[in-house]
């Protein structure tokens, strides 16, 4: 069923699949060491120079936990957004993993601050407190929202001058870019990020992420995290080969334009209507917005999407690379059939 649930629900791109399949050629020795996860490896040094090292593994919540068990250990605190990811959707696998506390910050729109963040910055030295060691950004946040590459900076340089790293979860970096009108390197390690999580399921792969180190200090650690968290695939090639493709030709930046310009197309019809009203700005491709009950439940009958915040009657739709101009028009006329 096509909705606008989740761009978790859309289908595979063709050259991604192509991919896959290629893969799938005679045997390969497991565990990563086959020329597609040697390729996927060359081709993300090229994205985001040769200071970077990947660890490819299964999914986003286990991306996010190893990449956070190897910047902290168990007495550190890992300072996030109220609404982060890890906080909220990954039932505290990263917390359980790494054995840190989470501390979770209030922000009006999903992002942290240099201003948010300092008020948190104390008891350095002192054991009867969990120590500040990782601060998570998730770029796009959880409410559709995009760091600049100066906020991410001002974020990164407070953080360093106290011996802290950023972890930034990158499930939907390509939307960013995309919005930002810049490469993933810049808004990444060029702003001071220290770890990424990097996904490409979101926009056109079929499952896999990557952890992406920039410190050799944190590569040293990573292969044995991975195993032990259970993220180290034996028939890897089927998971690295995918990013091939991904970053050739811009592919992972053509899918995210495309589901970009569906999200604000798609606001564009939404804001029509004065009986709903947006909650966020739409800066990638996940819009936020209230609708009145009643038109709410009618919309449900025929569409299947998440609401937000129950009690305010936020719901949220996400446009997706495979978004069709007849998807929105279909909305388009079902608005206006439940709001007229």
């Amino acid at each position: 069923m096509r909705s606008f649930a989740s761009d978790n629900n859309s289908g595979v791109h063709p050259l991604i699949m192509d991919a896959v399949i290629k893969a799938n050629d005679n045997h390969a020795v497991g565990y990563g060491d086959d020329p597609w996860t040697a390729q996927a490896t060359a081709k993300i040094k090229e994205v985001f120079g040769e200071t970077a090292s990947p660890f490819f593994l299964f999914n986003g919540t286990g991306a996010n936990s190893v990449a956070l068990q190897a910047v902290t250990r168990s007495y550190h605190s890992i300072l996030c957004a109220e609404t982060a990811h890890i906080n909220v959707d990954e039932c505290g696998a990263p917390g359980r993993m790494s054995g840190c506390a989470l501390v979770t910050i209030p922000t009006p729109d999903g992002k942290l601050t240099p201003e948010l963040i300092k008020p948190h910055l104390h008891n350095f030295g002192v054991c009867h407190h969990s120590q500040p060691k990782a601060v998570y950004i998730s770029q796009v946040s959880e409410l559709g929202t995009v760091y600049t590459i100066d906020e991410v900076k001002a974020i990164a340089d407070l953080l360093h001058a106290h011996d802290m790293y950023l972890h930034m979860d990158g499930a939907r970096l390509a939307n960013a870019c995309a919005y930002l009108n810049c490469s993933m390197k810049e808004v990444t390690v060029d702003a001071g990020v220290d770890i990424l999580s990097f996904g490409g399921t979101k926009n056109g792969m079929m499952m896999g992420e990557a952890v992406i180190s920039f410190h050799p200090e944190l590569t040293e650690t990573l292969p044995f995290i991975r195993k032990q968290s259970a993220q180290l695939a034996s028939k890897l090639r089927y998971m690295s080969a995918q990013f091939i493709p991904y970053l050739e030709n811009n592919l992972w930046l053509e899918n995210a334009r495309h589901a970009n310009a569906c999200a604000k197309r798609l606001a564009d019809v939404l804001a029509e209507f004065p009986q709903i009203r947006m909650t966020q700005k739409v800066e990638s491709n996940q819009l936020f917005f209230i609708i009145p009950d009643e038109p709410l439940k009618k919309l449900q009958e025929k569409y299947f999407f998440y609401m937000w915040n129950e009690e305010k009657n936020e719901a949220r739709f996400v446009t997706s690379w495979d978004t069709t101009e007849e998807d929105i028009l279909d909305m388009e006329k079902s608005l206006r059939e439940v709001l007229k």
